[in-house]
């Protein structure tokens, strides 16, 4: 009987043991899978390089170098600087007012006014309330693009059209700022074609009208009369390369996989 007894204790002694084994491994297990969660831009702290501007994805040797990836801007008398000419002297002539307007509007890149820009165009609007992560994707992205121009820019230091043409632009509250500011290539028109480069994933559906409009973006600065149209095009060029290094930076994919999924959220509640 007390053989017995001993051997009962000793079983009931296992069968505890298995259960809190069992408990602790399920407890590690949900902890382990909760500290591999992917943590996005969201859940850090992401710091200003200036007013209103957050800090990038790419480190400064990652952004890519416009010095070594573009030509030279054209030189007075070639054929690509009469093109340059030409094109400017057709938007200063230009009397369609509404696409001087959506000129002025392009310009602008502070959030969240410079969601309106890829909004006009999207049937799920960019908000900071229901598109958190898309709107932190843009913002770390537009110091992305828009540095990626500065190598050139500086080394060059091309004057802009107005200052060659002496012609009005559509923001004059920004031409002090401008005339400091080289030309080539276009600082807005990189931030732009990335931003349209970026949505068009994240909206594949509407992918023609965004990166139309993401165009449309670039012309808006030769609408402007702030930039040439070599400007634009190797502005374009250098939104594009720093697209393609964003892909391999690990934050940019987790905060690019998080806005994917809340679009697809959106389009599912919307749906049902």
């Amino acid at each position: 009987m007390k053989k017995y007894m001993i051997m009962k204790t000793y079983h009931k002694l296992q069968l505890f043991t298995a259960i809190v084994l069992s408990v602790a491994l399920l407890s590690c297990t949900q902890q382990t899978a909760k500290d591999q969660q992917p943590v996005t831009s969201l859940s850090k702290e992401i710091k200003e390089i200036h007013q209103g501007i957050l800090e990038g994805y790419l480190s400064k040797d990652e952004i890519p170098n416009s010095l070594k990836l573009v030509p030279p801007p054209p030189q007075k008398g070639s054929v690509a600087f009469q093109l340059d000419q030409e094109i400017a002297a057709k938007y200063v002539a230009m009397d369609d007012e509404d696409r001087k307007d959506q000129a002025a509007k392009d310009a602008v890149l502070s959030f969240p006014e410079a969601t309106e820009a890829f909004n006009m165009v999207l049937d799920i609007k960019i908000s900071e309330e229901t598109t958190p992560h898309l709107i932190m994707i843009l913002r770390r992205t537009l110091a992305d693009a828009g540095l990626s121009t500065y190598t050139a820019k500086n080394h060059y230091q091309r004057k802009r059209p107005f200052m060659v043409n002496n012609t009005a632009i559509c923001t004059p509250e920004e031409e002090a700022m401008l005339r400091k500011d080289g030309s080539y290539p276009s600082g807005h028109t990189a931030i732009g074609w990335a931003w349209a480069l970026i949505l068009a994933e994240v909206f594949p559906d509407n992918a023609d009208v965004i990166l139309e409009r993401g165009k449309q973006f670039g012309i808006s600065r030769n609408v402007c009369n702030v930039h040439w149209h070599s400007d634009v095009v190797y502005g374009r060029m250098m939104g594009a390369a720093t697209v393609a290094m964003l892909h391999s930076n690990t934050d940019f994919m987790i905060d690019l996989k998080a806005a994917k999924e809340e679009i697809k959220t959106l389009k599912s509640l919307i749906n049902n």
